[in-house]
């Protein structure tokens, strides 16, 4: 069995086809049923899969056209939450990403999850070459939603405590983990920004602002992470994709991974990091130094968020940078992140995407040979 991540891998989001986005528009206003949205989406899919090998990928997602928002269409398969289309937002660096309110109405539990269907279908293009990938919000991300400024007070309706709201996440992670599982998953990977929103001059006025001591916070992070994973199956690979935001190519936070490595890189039981790594934002290679030696780490040399493709000798000459302090054989390349965490995606083409991906691969056989 082959298993993620590869040499030159992806994050998972992709852009999402101008049909796609007119059959949510018409299914929404009631244009189309169900039925019909779902022939579309399916469609898109089996492009966007074909599209993947095409370029040689031994991964393959399903671009998660299924959904609207990377993080918020999964909470919403939980038992105690429910949403709502207020407007509302968080602010980006150069604008407001528009996100539905996310937020308790019961204590959380898990139940029949509907991404586990999402994957069913996307496991049947699996073949001796490729494996299919799942993308989740991390179990941090899941708690820091329900304590962010406007939902604790909610929160606190349910939980008095948030070490008790880290125990049912936990647990009802652990539960959808076992559903993706017994469905044919052997490769799931968390997404999280949690981490990256408490890096930086920003993040420490911030929660001082909110009265939270930061160490506090990356402690909580790390348990409701590492909670979920107690009792993986062993042959189920777990990897972490940590970012500091990614909306319309834009960006929630900046900030060197320095202050969280002795947490996450060191002590979160992942296999493997997917790292942001694309530009002055994300800091240096040193605290690479500190992940244990049981992950691998897959450096996202190149950005998302711009068209513009790196010069393929300044990217070689990273990874060797970054393998002062981690063995080369324990590295990879991929984007930073995804090409569309949400839909309304970032400012580049789809052929623009696509290029990204060619020169990822060129890279990466370039350095550890094909």
């Amino acid at each position: 069995m082959i298993n993620t991540p590869f040499r030159y891998d992806f994050v998972g989001s992709f852009l999402r086809p101008q049909v796609l986005k007119d059959a949510r528009v018409n299914y929404q206003d009631g244009k189309i049923s169900k039925e019909e949205f779902d022939k579309v989406v399916n469609e898109e899919i089996t492009k966007v899969v074909t599209k993947q090998k095409e370029l040689g990928f031994h991964v393959i997602t399903d671009g998660e056209f299924r959904r609207t928002f990377w993080h918020l269409d999964f909470m919403w398969g939980f038992e105690g939450v429910a949403h709502e289309n207020t407007g509302n937002g968080i602010a980006f660096n150069d604008e407001l990403a528009l996100l539905d309110d996310t937020y308790l109405i019961g204590r959380i539990s898990a139940k029949e999850h509907p991404f586990v269907e999402y994957y069913k279908f996307l496991k049947q293009f699996e073949d001796e070459n490729t494996v299919a990938k799942y993308t989740i919000p991390a179990p941090a991300q899941t708690f820091q939603q329900m304590i962010i400024p406007g939902n604790l007070e909610i929160t606190r309706k349910f939980y008095p405590t948030n070490e008790e709201l880290i125990e049912d996440i936990g647990r009802a992670y652990q539960n959808i983990i076992k559903q993706f599982y017994e469905a044919g998953c052997h490769n799931l990977q968390f997404d999280d920004c949690t981490w990256g929103a408490i890096v930086g001059d920003a993040a420490k006025m911030r929660y001082k602002s909110l009265g939270i001591a930061l160490d506090e916070v990356k402690k909580q992070l790390l348990a409701v992470n590492n909670l979920a994973l107690e009792n993986k199956p062993e042959d189920m690979i777990i990897t972490s994709h940590i970012c500091r935001g990614n909306y319309h190519s834009t960006y929630f936070n900046s900030g060197a991974y320095d202050t969280v490595a002795d947490y996450v890189f060191a002590k979160e039981n992942v296999d493997a990091l997917f790292l942001e790594y694309d530009d002055e934002r994300s800091g240096g290679f040193a605290p690479l130094a500190k992940v244990s030696a049981d992950k691998k780490v897959v450096l996202g040399l190149i950005t998302t968020k711009s068209p513009v493709l790196e010069d393929k000798s300044k990217v070689i000459e990273r990874i060797y940078e970054a393998a002062k302090y981690i063995p080369l054989e324990r590295l990879c390349l991929s984007p930073q992140c995804g090409f569309a965490s949400c839909e309304i995606g970032n400012k580049l083409t789809e052929e623009e995407q696509w290029n990204k991906l060619k020169l990822v691969k060129e890279i990466a056989e370039e350095v550890w040979g094909k």
